[in-house]
């Protein structure tokens, strides 16, 4: 284990590994010469250098030495006061706090000033110092996590989701956002100045292309989860796959699905014919499209082979895989929103959610909320709806989610999907109750329920069931 008593000196930290039948004390990765360097770079020119430490990130954590990271928290301090930093004040106002004899005396602070006699190699022996760091940070999260793991977790899948989580916040922690050209932002600055000359509201997150939904909701913002709740059969996977589409294609953002219900081939096929605006009903022994609808399932085809989407469709998936999966394809693929098909399909497999069905869905309602915070992108998520609706012969309302206490805290948006079609007695005769069924023939809403930060309201919605999409409904005309 490394030594809890800091180091004065040049003296390295020793780390005890596995070697065979045999323990071995080896040092941690370090790099001395690199850290007193940039020190003296900082110490003898320190407006260019310590403002580019600032920009890099650099923290007094990043030394190896804990005199060094002491002595440039002390530079950061009077740089951000605007005080000068030269030598003679430095040694006093080191003496004073009684640091001086820790970095090893006037001779060693004198050393490290005079230590590089150019600052040619600054920027090369920073990032040095900021790699030790990052080895130094794996093996003490690797070693931390050895030793509970020998402590027999009960709960082995929170431990290997807690364990992917330390390391790919040390990843995160060692990204640094640069500066962006000016001109390179002058596109986005005059489509936003079309967008209000045009009476469009700029968008926050993600658009879905619902325009009514994208007013309220400002786009699907990172870190959100939005719910979308409906009985079995009203067309919520339809809806999240329009989004879905619309997102991946038309946007060109990598996504991710999680299909716990539907297999991936049957995604796809549903896309395709969707996209193609091609009514599966027709998929049926000799089959013979036109040749515009061949032409346009060909088109939709290469574009969605194109498309930066991905499907996982394991069955009854754990919420700890969920995250473990989503956090991979953020690094690897960069995704900007993660669709999951549906939540009561999901398990968690904490002990404490074993025998409580409740506790279960606010563990992976809490698990995919932390998750969109994590990665910064916005999740959409379906649910179920109890038999409320029925019951009362009526719109849903937010109190019929199932296990609803969880899902309406951890949501920001929450939409409840309804078409009354759906409960017009096909079987009634008469006049009036033809023209009804007529009247509401593919209407639907989505009635935006809770909206963390924006208004509820109703996006007005047509359902073409024959192509399993979602379209914007025209405002009906007012008498």
């Amino acid at each position: 284990m490394p030594s809890n008593s800091p180091p004065n000196n040049d003296t390295p930290r020793l780390q005890v590994v596995e070697a065979g039948d045999q323990d071995v004390a080896r040092p941690l990765p370090h790099a001395i010469g690199p850290e007193k360097s940039i020190l003296s770079s900082m110490m003898q020119e320190p407006t260019e250098y310590i403002g580019t430490a600032v920009e890099e990130h650099l923290a007094p954590s990043h030394f190896y030495i804990p005199s060094h990271g002491t002595l440039y928290e002390t530079l950061l301090e009077l740089y951000e006061k605007d005080q000068p930093i030269e030598l003679v004040s430095l040694t006093q106002l080191l003496k004073d706090r009684n640091l001086l004899e820790n970095l090893g005396g006037p001779g060693e602070l004198t050393t490290i000033y005079t230590y590089s006699p150019t600052a040619a190699h600054f920027e090369h022996h920073l990032g040095i110092v900021k790699a030790k760091h990052i080895l130094r940070s794996v093996i003490s999260s690797c070693t931390d996590s050895i030793s509970k793991a020998y402590d027999d977790p009960e709960d082995v899948q929170a431990f290997l989701d807690a364990v992917e989580s330390k390391v790919f916040a040390i990843k995160e922690d060692s990204e640094v956002q640069g500066e962006t050209k000016v001109g390179d932002l002058i596109e986005g600055v005059i489509e936003v100045l079309q967008q209000f000359m045009h009476n469009e509201r700029p968008l926050e997150g993600v658009s879905t292309k619902y325009t009514k939904l994208d007013e309220m909701s400002k786009g699907l913002k990172p870190g959100e989860m939005f719910i979308i709740a409906a009985r079995p059969s009203m067309g919520k996977t339809s809806l999240m796959m329009n989004i879905v589409e619309h997102v991946a294609i038309d946007q060109d953002i990598p996504t991710l699905v999680f299909s716990c219900e539907m297999s991936a081939q049957q995604i796809v096929q549903r896309l395709l014919f969707s996209r193609a605006r091609y009514s599966m009903a027709n998929l049926r022994p000799g089959l013979q499209p036109t040749k515009e609808e061949l032409q346009n399932i060909l088109d939709a085809s290469k574009q969605l082979k194109a498309a930066p989407l991905y499907i996982d469709d394991t069955p009854a998936i754990p919420i700890g895989d969920v995250r473990a999966k989503a956090r991979r394809k953020k690094r690897d693929s960069d995704i900007g929103l993660i669709a999951v098909d549906y939540l009561q399909l999901m398990r968690s497999q904490s002990r404490q959610a074993e025998g409580s069905r409740e506790r279960e869905i606010a563990e992976i309602s809490a698990g995919l909320k932390a998750l969109a915070k994590e990665l910064n992108i916005p999740i959409i998520v379906l649910a179920q709806l109890n038999r409320g609706p029925e019951q009362r012969g009526g719109a849903p309302r937010m109190s019929d989610l199932r296990e609803s206490g969880s899902l309406e805290q951890d949501a920001d948006l929450i939409g409840l999907l309804y078409r009354q079609e759906y409960y017009d007695n096909p079987t009634s005769e008469g006049d009036e109750a033809e023209l009804e069924r007529d009247a509401n023939e593919g209407k639907a809403e989505l009635i935006i329920a809770k909206n963390r930060n924006g208004p509820t309201g109703n996006v007005e919605l047509t359902f073409l069931k024959q192509l399993m999409r979602f379209e914007t409904r025209a405002p009906e005309p007012h008498n």
